[in-house]
Formats: C-alpha cells, structure tokens, sequence
C-alpha cells in the first residue's frame, strides 16, 4: 500500500484569483474525509479566532483561515461536515474512484470555496503511462 492514496485540497477563489488554503494526503478515505469535515469546521467556526489544536495526522496541516462575510457559506460548510448522508456520499464517491467536491459560495463578496478529495490514482497513472492524458485534468480553483 503506498503511504498516501488520497489526497484533499481547500482552494478559494475571489475576483478572479485563486489561492489554495491548504492540503493533504492521507492513506484512507475516511481519513481524507475526516480531515475535510474538520477543515470545514474550522472554516466556519473559527473566521481564524479560536481554532482548535493543529490535526494529529502526520503531513496533514489545517487550512489557512477565511474570513466570511455573511452566514451562508458557514452555515452551509456545518450542514455539510455535520450531515450522514452527505458524509455518505461522499465515501461512495471516493470508493468508486471520483473525487468529492462541495463548493460554497460567500455572496456578498463572490467568495467561492471548494473543499475535494479524490484517490491519487484517480486517473489511473500508476497503471499505465497514457499518451492520451499528458496531464491530469485540474479541478476548478485548482
């Protein structure tokens, strides 16, 4: 088994600007999904006051904070990290080797923020050099 099989991303994008807050890679999907859940937690709760202590996995940083300027994006970042079913489908997604996206929207300053993971062979690069796919495809603020 290699040492990461997943890997997640936060990125925002705002006036055209993209910047990424962070990443990780993990061995597991719950893994990588329970560091998504946690990253989306500290986005909405903290605004960067009172965060809570660094993630206990080795190679798996938090984010940088955001500042939001209303509660919809928050409050859509909770429902989702607090929420069975959207966990659950988010873990068959990534079993069946697609990545997991959510993207929030902060409307008062068109602040997009995605949170994804996805396998690190999703494309299947380990198995075979393709010719065709030079490059693998970047997800949007990537």
């Amino acid at each position: 088994m290699r040492s990461a099989d997943y890997v997640a991303a936060v990125t925002a994008k705002a006036g055209g600007q993209a910047l990424r807050l962070g990443g990780a890679a993990l061995p597991n999907r719950r893994l990588v999904l329970r560091w998504l859940r946690r990253q989306a937690l500290r986005l909405a709760d903290g605004h960067g006051w009172n965060l809570p202590s660094p993630a206990p996995w080795p190679g798996a940083g938090d984010v940088r904070p955001v500042t939001f300027h209303g509660s919809d994006a928050p409050e859509a970042l909770r429902t989702w990290a607090s929420d069975d079913s959207s966990q659950d489908h988010a873990l068959s997604t990534l079993e069946s080797g697609l990545p997991a996206l959510l993207t929030v929207v902060d409307p008062f300053v068109g602040l997009r923020v995605t949170l994804g993971a996805w396998p690190v062979d999703l494309w299947g690069w380990a198995a075979q050099a393709s010719a065709d796919h030079p490059h693998p495809p970047r997800a949007e603020g990537a």
